[in-house]
């Protein structure tokens, strides 16, 4: 692996800062403390910086050595942590209760900065790269709320980078691809409006229980009937709620769950669809019922152009064995807003099987979301390294 040597020296003073924010996880746009920490590192090592876009945004701005291109890019990191308790009792486990970094933003936000400090230091590269350290990804679409605050009018750029690291893959190893590689991310509520009663007299209510349930199966034949089974799409109903006694019929029954799609256009087809089955379910058995469709992460789809480049950074670096297809997740990402405004690739570096968490953690296993998960330390170096090499090929002096 190509590592850098001056951040391979430093990775270990850039790991503590990263096992520090581990600690003291903080959620979406509350990261003020990892906000300050971002902001004072840059700060140190001369980087001008902006804050406030999105409430607790981060932008370094690095100028190289020259700018006769005029030619700039965004690499992003995310901040925010989950709403989850940890398992691990490593000296870095969360301080917080309920709160906690199980999908590695930590370690994305530690990346980016021993990148800063790199690209800093040696400025070698003709043009600008604004690091972009963005909170609220989780949930709270705080990438969206970066772009309407003017995050590419004040900061242009030619076009935006993003990685998350992914466990179960040998450190060492990336993944990318051109085309869809997260999917939209949206949730619907459904309530079902009929006539309650005593369970013994069922003649006299007009139940919504089963209207939920023939919606529920009708549901999976807009997925199975209405699209060409290689456009993927899902509707996932994982809550019902109805009932508060046993002989009781009940006046409502609601309906939760989400669809997720790599189009825009199977998007617009479910909602459409489902909106039509659930109003007409509902009128066969009398019934009405109020219909909610929110559109929270649109597809992360990579720029063709921009993820064959970064393949080609990668396979210099780590050869093209260990740079794989990206295969596309049913996962979102809101970094899918700023791909929606600038062309870009989103990537995968691989977290390893878990054997890092030398003591200390949970009895689970080390994926994203899961209260046993942790950083793997080892990508560090190999992750700044490679938004290094990549600024310094886009912006070649």
């Amino acid at each position: 692996m190509k590592i850098i040597d001056a951040i391979a020296a430093q990775t270990p003073t850039i790991a503590a800062i990263r096992r520090d924010i581990h600690a003291h996880p903080e959620l979406c746009f509350e990261e003020m403390r990892t906000a300050d920490i971002v902001a004072a590192k840059l700060t140190e090592w001369g980087i001008p910086i902006h804050r406030g876009m999105g409430k607790t945004g981060v932008v370094g701005i690095i100028q190289g050595k020259t700018n006769t291109s005029g030619k700039a890019i965004g690499l992003r990191a995310d901040m925010d942590a989950l709403p989850m308790q940890e398992f691990n009792t490593f000296a870095h486990a969360s301080k917080h209760a309920g709160k906690m970094h199980a999908c590695g933003h930590d370690g994305h936000t530690a990346m980016l900065l021993g990148a800063a400090q790199h690209l800093a230091a040696t400025r070698n590269f003709d043009g600008t790269v604004y690091t972009i350290f963005q909170p609220a990804e989780e949930g709270g679409g705080g990438a969206r709320e970066m772009i309407q605050d003017g995050l590419f009018q004040q900061f242009p750029v030619e076009a935006v980078f993003g990685m998350h690291n992914w466990p179960g893959g040998k450190v060492g190893t990336f993944a990318v691809s051109g085309g869809p590689v997260m999917a939209s991310s949206n949730e619907f509520k459904i309530t079902i409006k009929g006539k309650g009663s005593h369970a013994a007299l069922p003649h006299e209510s007009i139940d919504p229980v089963p209207v939920a349930a023939a919606m529920v199966t009708a549901f999976q034949t807009i997925v199975s009937r209405n699209k060409k089974p290689i456009d993927p799409g899902v509707i996932s109903v994982t809550m019902i709620h109805a009932g508060s006694a046993t002989n009781v019929i009940p006046d409502s029954c609601e309906l939760q769950g989400t669809v997720r799609t790599f189009t825009l256009e199977v998007l617009d087809m479910i909602e459409r669809r489902m909106r039509e089955v659930a109003s007409n379910i509902a009128a066969a058995y009398g019934a009405t019922c109020d219909f909610e469709f929110d559109r929270n992460y649109p597809p992360t789809i990579n720029s063709e152009h921009e993820a064959n480049f970064c393949r080609s950074v990668m396979e210099s670096m780590v050869g093209a064995d260990n740079v794989v297809p990206q295969e596309p997740t049913m996962g979102a990402e809101d970094f899918s807003y700023m791909l929606l405004k600038k062309p870009g690739a989103y990537v995968f570096i691989a977290n390893g099987e878990g054997d890092h968490r030398a003591i200390g953690h949970g009895a689970g296993p080390c994926m994203l979301h899961n209260p046993s998960y942790d950083f793997n330390d080892e990508l560090i170096p190999l992750g700044a390294s490679y938004w290094v090499q990549l600024t310094e090929k886009w912006l070649k002096a």
